[in-house]
């Protein structure tokens, strides 16, 4: 089967309903096609402010939510990305065939260094899409399941793999963007227009799926439509209302025509408690899922270190092929 790759940085106390229906949903349905590798990147996630104690609860709070939204880590490989020292290893060699000019032109660099100041941006910040490379190359990865906002990175990949392997020899597999075109695109509850986002979003307009019950009813109802009752898809007009139609659409099923004609004669009240009612249909099982796997400890050690052992012999053969076509010598 073709191998896939992907990570998920644990710098939040909950996945949010974009994390789910726009990535981590399409690697649950990839456990079925491909030999599939899924990352907790904590490497990642220390290129930003952050407090220990809180990377080692959300560390361990990410494998359990996956777990919980249909990872099954005997049908997939599913590690913490620190644990498999190989990734920093030849982070440090990509790192050494990469051009300066070429990193300065990473866009997500250009995008957090102005919102923090550039005086307070970290090399780690800098270097992260030659790590992510790495992370990539590591598994010899056929295809990566990312975002369209993620398709510069995979090009670096892409660029850096291919450029290692005219310089050394053939040793990697060069990989291609896994972009499922019809993810459902979950935007700002308070900010339709803008993506569903922990970075970008206020609390308000963010669906945790760890909230209580009533927080995401709270949510849903305050979301932000415009000033007419009809339940009608219209992006450009109807912003609001066609996010919540999105929304109830990825989570029953029912396409958009169906959901409109049911609410012909209904206004936006009744729209928008259906809307939470599903939701929240959702998100309950999902979180006494989460609490479960959290309070057993020895089953998320057991997860861990099976899937570490995994990756491990994956990426040690890879970094001794690495080590030798560059010209280290053997221990």
């Amino acid at each position: 089967m073709p191998r896939v790759l992907s990570g998920i940085q644990p710098t939040h106390d909950s996945f949010h309903l974009g994390n789910y229906l726009g990535a981590v949903r399409q690697w649950v349905s990839l456990q079925e096609s491909h030999d599939a590798f899924y990352c907790v990147v904590d490497l990642h996630a220390i290129t930003v402010d952050y407090e220990p104690a809180d990377l080692r609860r959300r560390t361990l709070l990410s494998v359990a939510q996956l777990v919980a939204a249909g990872l099954e880590p005997d049908r997939c490989t599913l590690f913490v990305q620190s644990q498999v020292p190989e990734h920093a290893q030849l982070a440090w060699v990509m790192s050494c065939i990469t051009g300066f000019g070429e990193a300065s032109r990473m866009t997500q660099f250009k995008d957090k260094s102005q919102k923090g100041g550039l005086d307070r941006a970290t090399v780690g910040l800098f270097t992260y899409p030659i790590l992510q490379a790495a992370d990539i190359l590591l598994y010899q990865a056929d295809e990566v399941p990312v975002g369209e906002d993620q398709r510069q990175h995979i090009e670096l990949t892409r660029d850096l793999g291919q450029r290692f392997n005219t310089r050394f020899g053939e040793t990697f597999t060069i990989p291609k963007a896994h972009i499922v075109k019809s993810t459902a695109k979950i935007t700002d509850l308070q900010e339709p227009t803008a993506k569903m986002s922990k970075s970008a979003s206020s609390a308000a307009g963010i669906i945790e799926l760890l909230d209580e019950s009533s927080v995401t009813l709270k949510k849903i109802k305050s979301a932000v439509t415009d000033t007419g009752r009809e339940v009608q898809f219209n992006e450009s007009e109807k912003p609001g209302i066609s996010n919540l139609l999105t929304i109830y659409s990825a989570l029953t099923g029912e396409t958009i025509s169906q959901i409109e004609s049911k609410y012909v004669d209904k206004g936006y009240g009744d729209f928008k408690k259906d809307v939470a009612d599903v939701v929240i249909g959702f998100v309950e099982p999902f979180k006494k899922r989460t609490d479960e796997i959290m309070s057993d400890k020895s089953e998320l050690e057991r997860i861990l270190k099976v899937g570490a052992e995994k990756a491990g012999h994956v990426a040690q053969e890879t970094l001794q092929r690495v080590y030798d076509a560059v010209g280290f010598i053997r221990r």
